[in-house]
């Protein structure tokens, strides 16, 4: 149910959290002074997370308590993080399609299950002082306020007026949860963008949506855990400062976290995680199955937490969501099939004033208190309308309906209970054709870049291997691990030795022309082509991904520190040389070969060190001593504020990372190539400089770089498997037609029940029928 003359909703396709599933929400959205009208806009950019934009943020030193009256310096840094944190969701909502003009309403009870404590622990009514004062604009929570549930609306207003400030959310799988969570969120950044004093605003907390994925509680307390997530989430948090501003907005509960994917982790370690959550000093909205929230009550339970459980899918809500999408009059097999929910509607109906309008059953009721995840189908086969209604009583389905069947589709033959006796037969069905459907050119759909039974066959792929690992997330600098590097480092070796190997060998020729120097070359070239490849071959290791961008190398204090000692060691040489040596070169000279060791100095001092580490010369600073200069030439408060997507870290590494490559192996060849032209000769001079390039480029390009060692990977697996060589730009295709999701730099598949099928052992699915 939804509050009075407001509907919230959602097509439930897929979602941005751990879980995935579908829910909710109303139309447009304005979030810090930006309207958001669903879809239409996310329709500009670079398939980016959002658009970035560049703020100068100052002072961001020691925050001041806001009783003085004095402005807080946080507040810019919560302004701007509610900003990007609206955009980020706002496209992952219109990519899911939650935010359409006629979404599914999002519905809640208290829930029934022991998951949580006393209601009167939560809304501290009567005794017990209130944790949390109710948000500004809203009332405090209270049993009577809770005692009839809601829809959205209502949902917000107890996450924003709970007094103990812990809201826990369960259901069934593919009940929408991660997507309620999704929307109130984006609730959320509404209600705090319409506060009309910064005073108030400062008082409503910016919701951050994080997978739980990864956290360890016995080494993190809940805040570490949370500043780091912050930091590697959010380039506004990154440089000097950056960890100590995130620190700061959740110390102060001026962030509050909403929680996915505890129903991921293992059973002791979400209980761990439960206790550890007890002294965050946030708000916190924890999202979990309602099986695995029952069984992790068991060993600890959240203080003060209020538990609400979604509802399914009306079916009268089913059919007036599916027909608003179809031409008037609607086709007559949609028509079947609607007016098959709409039947189902005023059965249900009438069950419910039968039973004293509980809604649900006795069976239904047991299901609830043994949290068995099979407990939607359980209920749903008691519904009337058969196993049709029951599976798209789940937001999921209902989406994948409208995905796999067209307007003149035979979506009728899902009414056939011989074909599709169970709930679950219907939904294995729709599951089985999500990615053909998705790969299947419409009208109004763009051109799909990769046929039918490549993406079929690259997602089993991917869902076997995420599968065999136990992981649902998908990170691409973990893809070197999935194939042998044999291959891959034969390859790098043979590369390398080509074209990097003659011009060594060439200038060994001049200066000594015999078959020995010619023999010793071309083994000296094999040996560090084979040195090369072996550290490419060494990141099919799983490895940290760095975040370093460009703006975290060239910062200010970078820049100076190399044009320092650029000038300090130019003037140096041209002061000594000639007091210690016969005729100098000229002035100018000394000043050219010692620019690249300000360029090496740039490098090291702001987090490139990892590029010429392998450098001679170069190299000196690069190790971890250099890390307190590091940290104090550290980016400074002009931001580029943005949240990172898995394709801008891929662009950051295959750009950025072969760029300065590169340009580290011209640096060297600089270093080298003039001083030996003007004492020797011009074309030793220029051989010299031109082997220093190639070998210090190509070591600086392939040793240590992920996206590399990814695409190398690509390239193996389209040989073997039959993937794309341009995997990255599949996933991210993929994620386009809401076949996977992002969290953050992580691809993940839209719901868990689609990488659980994909992961089967193949059965060739049987179409859909045409007419």
């Amino acid at each position: 149910m939804t509050g009075p003359g407001r509907s919230t909703g959602s097509d439930a396709g897929s979602d941005p959290g751990a879980d995935g599933e579908e829910s909710a929400s109303g139309g447009g959205h304005s979030v810090s002074g930006n309207s958001f009208h669903g879809p239409t806009a996310f329709q500009a950019g670079d398939h980016n997370t959002q658009h970035v934009h560049h703020h100068h943020l100052t002072h961001l030193t020691h925050a001041a308590p806001l009783a003085t009256g004095a402005a807080d310096p946080l507040d810019a840094v919560a302004d701007e993080l509610a900003r990007v944190v609206g955009a980020q969701w706002q496209e992952e909502a219109g990519l899911r399609r939650l935010l359409e003009p006629a979404p599914l309403p999002v519905r809640w009870r208290l829930s029934e299950r022991k998951v949580a404590g006393r209601v009167g622990g939560a809304t501290a009514e009567g005794a017990g002082r209130a944790r949390f004062a109710p948000l500004p604009g809203l009332a405090p929570a209270t049993r009577g306020r809770l005692r009839d549930g809601g829809g959205l609306a209502e949902l917000h207003a107890v996450y924003g007026g709970l007094a103990s400030g812990r809201l826990l959310v369960v259901g069934p799988p593919a009940a929408g949860k991660t997507a309620a969570a999704v929307l109130l969120l984006l609730e959320a950044l509404t209600h705090r963008a319409a506060r009309a004093t910064p005073a108030d605003r400062a008082r409503v907390p910016v919701p951050v949506l994080l997978s739980l994925e990864g956290w360890d509680p016995g080494e993190d307390t809940a805040t570490d855990w949370a500043v780091d997530r912050l930091t590697r989430a959010y380039t506004l948090f990154h440089g000097r400062g950056g960890r100590s501003r995130a620190r700061r907005l959740l110390e102060q509960g001026r962030v509050s976290l909403f929680l996915d994917g505890l129903d991921e982790v293992t059973g002791r370690l979400r209980a761990a995680m439960v206790s550890a959550l007890e002294a965050a000093p946030f708000r916190l909205v924890l999202v979990s199955r309602a099986r695995e929230a029952v069984l992790t009550a068991k060993k600890a339970r959240l203080g003060g937490a209020l538990a609400v459980e979604l509802q399914p899918v009306r079916p009268a809500d089913a059919a007036a969501h599916l027909l608003n999408r179809l031409p008037s009059p609607a086709p007559p097999a949609w028509r079947a099939l609607t007016g098959h929910l709409l039947t189902a509607a005023g059965g249900e109906t009438r069950r419910t004033g039968e039973s004293g309008g509980s809604g649900e059953s006795g069976e239904a009721r047991e299901a609830g208190d043994a949290g068995d995840a099979g407990d939607a189908h359980a209920v749903g086969e008691t519904r009337a309308g058969g196993p049709l209604a029951a599976a798209l009583a789940g937001p999921l389905a209902i989406a994948l309906l409208r995905d796999v069947y067209g307007d003149d589709d035979p979506v009728d033959e899902l009414l056939d209970t011989t074909r599709f006796p169970t709930p679950a037969a219907v939904e294995n069905h729709l599951l089985d054709h999500a990615v053909a459907a998705a790969y299947t050119r419409r009208p109004g759909r763009r051109r799909p870049r990769y046929s039918v039974r490549t993406a079929e066959r690259t997602l089993r792929y991917v869902a076997v291997r995420l599968t065999r690992e136990g992981t649902r997330d998908l990170r691409w600098w973990h893809l070197p691990g999935w194939t042998g590097h044999r291959p891959r480092l034969i390859a790098v070796w043979a590369l390398c030795t080509v074209l990097c190997g003659p011009p060594g060998v060439l200038m060994a020729w001049t200066l000594y022309p015999s078959p020995v120097v010619v023999v010793l070359g071309v083994l000296a070239a094999a040996g560090g082509a084979f040195e090369i490849s072996s550290r490419v071959a060494e990141l099919s290791t799983p490895q940290p991904l760095s975040s370093a961008g460009r703006r975290d190398i060239f910062t200010k204090g970078t820049v100076l520190s190399g044009v320092g000692q650029w000038l300090f060691v130019g003037t140096l040489l041209v002061l000594l040389v000639p007091l210690v040596s016969g005729p100098a070169p000229p002035w100018w000279l000394w000043y050219l070969v010692t620019l690249p060791l300000g360029f090496s100095e740039v490098l090291v001092a702001g987090r490139g060190y990892g590029i010429v580490s392998g450098a001679p010369v170069l190299s000196l600073g690069a190790g971890r001593r250099y890390d307190g200069v590091r940290e104090s030439y550290a980016r400074p408060a002009v931001v580029d504020t943005r949240s990172v997507g898995p394709l801008q870290v891929w662009r950051h590494h295959i750009g950025l990372r072969l760029f300065l490559g590169l340009l580290t192996g011209f640096a060297l060849a600089l270093f080298l190539g003039p001083i030996l032209i003007w004492a020797w000769s011009p074309v030793r001079g220029a051989m010299f400089a031109l082997t220093a390039f190639v070998w210090t480029g190509a070591t600086s390009c392939l040793a240590g770089n992920l996206a590399v060692a990814t695409a190398l990977t690509a390239v193996q697996l389209h040989h073997e498997e039959g993937t794309p060589v341009r995997l990255v730009h599949f996933l991210e295709d993929a994620r386009r037609r809401n076949l996977l999701r992002a969290t953050g730099p992580v691809y993940q598949f839209r719901h868990a029940r689609l990488q659980e099928r994909l992961a089967r052992p193949r059965e060739e699915p049987s179409p859909p029928g045409r007419r």
